[in-house]
């Protein structure tokens, strides 16, 4: 399937009141926050994680309109996965969840960050941030 095509499927597709589900476009986020949102191509906005008593940052995700309102109205973290291209709420099959303490927007509309409460490891790998021991070098 040619991107156009994915494109195309995601957006046409329907949901249902389940987690994780396909993406629709028919979102109940508030138009007012909709409209402050700069998506990608891919209707997307980047989702920085971080712990909200340390500062620490967990990991990078991707949510859609959908995925933020559900993230703002739930008390949990939902991502659109780009991967497998459906939703999930991030805790579900693995425990590891997030719990929601506040979510702000970048001066340029295109990033978020999420501060939450993780419970275990925030990375599929198992470690507690996605950036753990994967420093590059910095020359000065």
């Amino acid at each position: 399937m040619g991107c156009g095509a994915a494109k195309r499927t995601r957006i046409e597709a329907m949901a249902t009141d389940t987690t994780p589900q396909t993406p629709r476009p028919d979102s109940a986020l508030d138009p007012a926050v909709a409209a402050t949102l700069k998506r990608d191509g891919d209707g997307l906005v980047a989702a920085v994680i971080q712990q909200h008593d340390t500062g620490e940052v967990l990991m990078l995700g991707w949510m859609d309109d959908e995925a933020l309102h559900r993230t703002l109205t739930s008390g949990r973290v939902t991502f659109w996965s780009r991967s497998r291209q459906e939703y999930w709420r991030k805790g579900d099959t693995s425990g590891h969840v997030q719990y929601v303490k506040s979510v702000a927007l970048d001066c340029d509309g295109d990033a978020l960050l999420v501060r939450v409460d993780q419970v275990g490891a925030a990375c599929h790998t198992g470690t507690r941030t996605c950036f753990e021991g994967r420093s590059l070098p910095v020359t000065s």
